[in-house]
């Protein structure tokens, strides 16, 4: 039962059933590929106290090969701590590419931000300091933005992903494409309740609810990836 009960708790980003082989994919395949903005950005995260919100870097890694794949060029991004994923896909966009930040806390932001704006990509990027229900519904009364965004990436707070995507979906183009974070939540989704620790319950929940829901959301065509902490790729259809 030990076993079965086990649960990511600790910085590691991985499902993998052992940390070596975790480890061995990091070392071979991602590391060696990172741009030392990004690892330097990791490195300053990790040593916070709140280091396991930062996106992994094999996450990352796949984000990437994605923005390229469809040839990105205007995204939002809502959930950005200190900013991975945000400096990830402005280096990957193009130069007049524009990427739509939302967060609710700029100071994570300003802790990553100098090594944005060393990486030359700033301009790329607006962050707004809100929640991030008013700023889709704001951006969804343009006419200009709708069906107009490549690419969505949501790592915030899961009991709102439901709201998130239905919004989103308005500002997506067909064959655009939107991935959720921390869909699989430390492996918990799969376990019974009375096995998860009391402090990750209600985002089980809610991510349990949202798995279903996207499963059953013809509007787009998913995959569902045990990747960092487990992300959703969505596609629009």
């Amino acid at each position: 039962m030990e076993d079965k009960a086990k649960i990511i708790t600790s910085t590691d980003k991985g499902l993998l059933q052992t940390e070596e082989l975790y480890q061995y994919i990091l070392d071979t395949s991602v590391y060696p590929r990172e741009p030392e903005c990004l690892k330097e950005l990791r490195a300053i995260t990790s040593k916070l106290p709140r280091a396991r919100m930062g996106t992994a870097p094999d996450a990352g890694q796949n984000m990437a090969l994605i923005l390229k794949l469809i040839n990105a060029k205007k995204t939002i991004e809502i959930g950005v701590f200190t900013g991975y994923s945000l400096l990830l896909t402005a280096l990957t966009i193009p130069d007049d590419g524009k990427i739509t930040a939302i967060d609710m806390d700029r100071s994570t932001y300003e802790i990553g931000l100098p090594i944005i704006e060393k990486a030359g990509v700033k301009h790329k990027i607006n962050f707004i300091e809100s929640e991030a229900l008013p700023v889709l519904d704001q951006l969804s009364k343009d006419p200009e933005n709708k069906e107009s965004f490549d690419f969505a990436y949501v790592d915030a707070d899961k009991v709102n992903y439901k709201n998130y995507h239905e919004k989103l979906l308005e500002l997506l183009k067909p064959g655009g494409v939107v991935i959720y974070d921390n869909t699989l939540w430390g492996g918990s989704v799969a376990l019974p309740e009375e096995l998860v620790p009391e402090g990750m319950l209600p985002t089980r929940k809610a991510s349990v609810e949202f798995n279903k829901y996207l499963a059953a959301d013809n509007r787009v065509q998913i995959s569902q990836v045990p990747l960092g902490d487990g992300m959703t790729i969505c596609r629009r259809l």
